[in-house]
Formats: structure tokens, sequence, C-alpha cells
């Protein structure tokens, strides 16, 4: 299937601010600024890691802000360039070292806005991530909840019915449930899921360094979750070419490819990053799944996510879906 997910959705007025200049930090700051990210990884007792798309490039997956991204080229008229298949992408190394930091107790939890499944792909735990937006390659029970994790994408997209049912034997008798299976891709309007929301904002309000890799964090409430870290008085650290809406937050602020900069934070803590060998021989679902998805009148309350922002969303532009309000200006 085409990586080009975002032709499914549903068409939207703003997809925020596309396109701008990519800094770059030179080699003598890049490696300055690793080795104090090293330090603060040492010092840390609780980090969590954000991820958005920018960490899916180097594997043919388009982002969608950057200078070739899929808005971006939109904007121009242009057709996005492909270079994979959601069912052929590879995890990169990026993914790859998150999943190292995982097994050796360093990251503790991993959001990410990402759909291509590369996080479960890499072998990383599901019960230490939460996919706000979706997974390509999950499908779940509208009837009992429990998820499905395909080899395969499921084929349809906006929390639709793939034509599947749920094989799950009922508590009493030997039928099985029989539930109809849908997508776990969400469209604009759609409400992030209750379960990994609520996951995300505890581990965040835990969390004494939050670090963000590859997105702009124009999307809410999914680019506002570090700021829960910040609010706790922990650090946050932001990976990216391009500035985003939460530079004036950042602690400490990286210009440089995703993938360089996470291989040399694994040289700098004397660790390896694991070789993809191939999917792994078992994919595990969740175990618990909440039926009903938070909507924008969820209880997250913050001082730097405002729950009335979240309330008004559409009010203030109509056209605007209710599950991800854009921020159009950057810091």
């Amino acid at each position: 299937m085409s990586v080009n997910y975002a032709a499914g959705l549903s068409p939207y007025a703003d997809k925020g601010r596309c396109g701008l200049p990519e800094i770059f930090d030179s080699p003598e700051d890049l490696n300055k600024k690793v080795k104090e990210l090293a330090d603060m990884v040492r010092k840390a007792s609780y980090i969590v890691f954000h991820t958005g798309a920018g960490i899916s490039t180097s594997c043919g997956i388009p982002d969608f802000r950057g200078p070739n991204g899929v808005w971006t080229m939109e904007e121009k008229g242009l057709n996005p360039k492909f270079d994979t298949t959601f069912e052929t992408a590879r995890p990169s190394a990026t993914h790859m070292a998150l999943l190292q930091l995982q097994r050796v107790g360093i990251l503790k939890f991993l959001i990410s806005q990402n759909v291509d499944g590369l996080h479960v792909r890499s072998g990383f735990p599901r019960d230490h991530l939460a996919e706000l937006h979706g997974n390509m390659f999950v499908e779940e029970c509208t009837k009992c909840g429990k998820q499905y994790v395909r080899d395969y994408v499921v084929g349809s997209m906006g929390l639709k019915p793939t034509g599947r049912f749920c094989d799950v034997p009922k508590v009493r008798g030997l039928r099985a449930c029989r539930g109809k299976l849908i997508d776990t891709i969400l469209d604009w309007e759609d409400s992030l899921p209750d379960k990994d929301l609520n996951l995300a904002d505890e581990a965040c309000r835990k969390a004494d360094l939050s670090i963000t890799l590859g997105t702009s964090l124009q999307i809410k409430p999914s680019g506002n979750l570090p700021l829960l870290t910040k609010r706790k008085g922990g650090k946050l650290v932001i990976v990216n070419l391009q500035s985003t809406k939460h530079d004036r937050y950042a602690d400490l602020r990286i210009h440089g490819y995703v993938d360089e900069v996470m291989t040399r934070l694994m040289q700098n803590l004397d660790l390896e990053i694991p070789m993809w060998t191939g999917l792994p021989t078992k994919l595990e679902p969740k175990d618990q799944v909440t039926e009903h998805p938070i909507n924008c009148n969820g209880d997250i309350d913050s001082a730097l996510i405002k729950k009335e922002e979240r309330n008004t969303c559409a009010e203030e532009n109509p056209h605007l879906p209710k599950r991800a309000k854009v921020e159009t200006t950057c810091a």
C-alpha cells in the first residue's frame, strides 16, 4: 500500500506552517550538543521520547511539513515522492536505538504521532508505547476491544470496518465474539484513543526529561504533551531540522538529522544499536483497550495545555478538526 495515507484523510483547511527552512548545526556544535544530551540522559531518572514523521524519512516515508513534505508539496501543487510502501519500510537507526534504550531501562515511555507501525515492527513493546494517531497494521474489535497486530496494512482508515471479525471466544460458550473490526487510524474529526492519551499524559507528568524527535509539535494535544514535563520541573530537548512551536521552552535544541543525532548519542552512552532482523515472531496486542476515545472535553488540565483551547477549537475555526488544533505560529 502507498505510504501516502494522508491522501485518504478528510479535507481540512489549515495544515499548519509548511516548508519552513531547515537549520543545521555545525559539526562542532552538533558534537557538543549531543554530548550535553548524553549528560542529561545520564542524570535523568524517567525519560520519555516523543516521535514524529521526521524519524521515518530515512525509511522512505516523507514527512508532512518539511521541504519535501506531503503538505508542503501539496501547497506547491506537486505530488510527494514515495520510496517505499508501509509493508516494505524498514525501521531506521533511530527506531532501533529507541528499542535499545528501552531494553536497558533508560527510555521509560515512548509517545508517537506516527501511523507507519515502524516502532512495533522494530520490536518495541506496546505496553511502553502510545500511538496517538493509530497504526496502519492494527485493527480493533468494536465489541470487546481486542486489538490485532497484523503483518499487512489493514486496508481502511478513519476508524472504519475492515471487513473482518473478532475471533475472541466468549466467556461462556464456544462461540466467538464476532464483533466488527475497525482500523485504528484517526481522521481529522476523530478523538485520540483514551488509553494511549492517558498513558502518555501520565508518563509526561512523571518524566524529568522529555526528548522530541522529528516533530514540529504543531498538532494539539499531541504536540503539547512535552510541556507537561516542563510544568513539573523537568527538562525538554527538541531534535528537529526546522523550528518548532515550543522552541522557547526547550532546554536544548539540536538541529541535525535524527539518525545522526541518535547514533552519536548511543556512542556517547556506550550502547550498541541493534540490527533489525525482520518482524518479531509474535506481535502481542495490548492487554487492555478502552472502548471509548477521549473527546475535546477530556481531562488533561495544564497551565500550558489549556482545556479551554481544546473545547473551543471547532468554534475558532469551523474547518479545523476537533481532534487536532493546528498552531500556525512558531517560536
